[in-house]
């Protein structure tokens, strides 16, 4: 398993909460020793991936549980996965100009200290949507 950690640039633990999650599997080995397959080693590179583009472990379990019997992604795989994963992305990276670019403005809180605010939230609109900055967190999230 150490070895494992090593080459992926992992925590041992973290491939204990991964196996524990059902996103990786292991066999035991003498002594009781986790031992992966070698094929584990793209399953847990495509996690990392995943992870770092700011996927969730429940976004990144589901995608990995569309695949056929719960194979090692293959590169028809791969493609598939990264198109999806891109159609989030994008979506992340359009609210995220979003936030930035209204950063500034009225972030729909019902302070009404803001002079802008009365063009924006004026009488506090947006609170019918729920508590909290309506507008940097989304008008339709309650």
């Amino acid at each position: 398993m150490f070895e494992t950690a090593r080459r992926c640039g992992v925590a041992a633990s973290a491939l204990r909460f991964y196996e524990s999650r059902g996103l990786i599997t292991s066999q035991r080995g003498e002594g009781n020793q986790r031992r992966f397959h070698r094929s584990e080693i793209r399953k847990i590179s495509i996690i990392r991936v995943a992870q770092n583009l700011g996927l969730t472990l429940r976004e990144i379990e589901s995608a990995l549980s569309s695949l056929p019997n719960k194979r090692v992604p293959n590169k028809r795989d791969w493609d598939k996965l990264s198109r999806q994963w891109r159609t989030q992305l994008d979506q992340r990276i359009d609210s995220l100009q979003q936030l930035r670019d209204e950063l500034s403005g009225c972030i729909g809180c019902g302070c009404l200290s803001l002079k802008r605010c009365e063009l924006f939230n004026k009488e506090d609109l947006a609170a019918e949507s729920g508590a909290g900055p309506r507008y940097l967190i989304g008008v339709e999230d309650t």
